[in-house]
């Protein structure tokens, strides 16, 4: 059905439509407006139903509507039947007026203070549809003035208001829970735009039953770093939340060493249950470090690093960090192995690009390779990342073998105080 929106005098707010007069096709008024619904499988933005009277509610259909207008909504024809509670109908005072939605432009949390609804012109009559919803103080100023000032009165204090709202097509609904308090959220495809950073920031300031309504957006990848990023105390209650399977999808494609982080604050069945759904190659890494205790440096360490035979050559160096592209972005050093494993020298990888190919990795390799133990305490990690200004520090057992790499921001993570 075709639809030709009209100008801008003609969009109305919630705030406004509620009270507003309802006018028989004879010119008499059957009441006021309590409730408008929308039918989100019938249609995202049209509203569905105007729901009449204070306590016996009735209601009428958006096709039962003439026009729509400050003055009052006239009826082509004065049906209207018993409104009875429906789990398809979102009511949209009571269910999204004071939710919260994801402003991914602010990136951050604000509340529905008022919607803001276009009238449509339609050929069988007047349609009012979800146009914006109002996050800013010219929705608050408007819940605060309803029903104290004239409706004509509001509009002309409100624009000296900056507006600030979300359209409305950048909203998905998200089922609501038994109490009928229904959520917003931006679309997946924008949330996964943001940096994880900011999805972490976004997280932390959401009520509980949002964050996990959230993260079920986000593919596992973007899960994964955002997870990495949030407090150590909203981690484990985002994973308790999501079941095994899914918590599992996310844990694999942490960084071993924040995922046995984040596995080792949970209780023990939890995280036995999720290392158990996990695939065999990240959960063997995220096991071996789970063994050592989290303040010495086998906690610390991380076992994602790129080693090379000593004997290797530029070329070969070159070759291995190609197999390895998913950890160029934080990787500063290499490291030579011998034929039992054991750590015999580090090159920083600048140097490889001002080598020629064939230049043996020996002559690159630092004259001392700096190494901890993996049983070696924190703080004694701390002091030489201190005193060696080092970006990274390789970790070894009791044969010298090369166990994983401690960085420097393992350093900073364990630095930083939780709040």
């Amino acid at each position: 059905m075709a639809t030709v929106p009209i100008g801008v005098d003609h969009v109305l707010y919630l705030t406004e439509m509620t009270g507003m007069s309802v006018i028989a096709p004879n010119g008499l008024r059957l009441g006021r407006v309590r409730e408008l619904a929308l039918k989100p499988s019938e249609h995202p933005r049209r509203v569905s139903h105007f729901l009449i009277g204070r306590r016996t509610r009735f209601m009428v259909r958006y096709d039962q509507i003439e026009s729509i207008s400050l003055e009052g909504i006239r009826l082509s024809d004065d049906r209207f039947v018993p409104y009875y509670p429906d789990e398809n109908l979102l009511l949209l005072e009571k269910d999204l007026l004071d939710q919260q939605i994801v402003d991914v432009n602010g990136r951050k949390v604000v509340r529905v203070n008022d919607l803001a609804l276009r009238v449509v012109h339609a050929p069988a009559g007047d349609e009012l549809w979800v146009a914006e919803v109002g996050v800013g103080l010219q929705g608050a100023f408007r819940r605060l003035a309803e029903g104290i000032l004239p409706n004509k009165l509001i509009r002309r204090v409100q624009e000296r208001i900056k507006p600030n709202s979300i359209p409305w097509q950048y909203c998905n609904i998200v089922e609501p829970d038994p109490q009928r308090r229904l959520r917003l959220r931006i679309s997946h495809d924008r949330l996964g735009e943001l940096h994880p950073a900011d999805l972490a920031d976004i997280i932390e300031d959401l009520a509980p039953a949002e964050r996990g309504a959230l993260f079920e957006t986000l593919g596992d990848e973007v899960a994964a770093e955002t997870l990495g990023e949030v407090d150590p105390k909203i981690q484990v209650s985002i994973l308790k939340a999501l079941d095994k399977e899914r918590a599992a999808d996310i844990v694999e494609e942490m960084e071993p060493d924040l995922a046995a982080d984040v596995l080792d604050q949970l209780e023990e069945e939890k995280s036995r249950e999720i290392l158990q759904d996990m695939e065999q190659v990240p959960k063997a890494e995220v096991e071996e470090l789970l063994e050592y205790e989290s303040d010495t440096a086998g906690g610390m360490m991380n076992t994602q690093y790129v080693d090379v035979h000593e004997d290797g050559l530029v070329r070969d160096a070159l070759e291995a960090l190609r197999g390895n592209e998913d950890l160029l972005k934080a990787l500063t050093h290499l490291f030579l192995i011998d034929r039992e494993q054991r750590l015999t020298g580090a090159v920083a990888i600048g140097m490889l690009f001002a080598a020629s190919e064939d230049t043996p990795l020996r002559k690159l390799a630092f004259k001392e390779t700096l190494k901890v133990h993996v049983e070696d305490d924190r703080e004694e990690v701390v002091e030489l990342f201190d005193k060696y200004n080092l970006y990274a520090l390789p970790v070894v057992d009791e044969e010298g073998e090369l166990c994983g790499v401690i960085t420097a921001d393992d350093v900073i993570s364990v630095l930083t105080p939780d709040d």
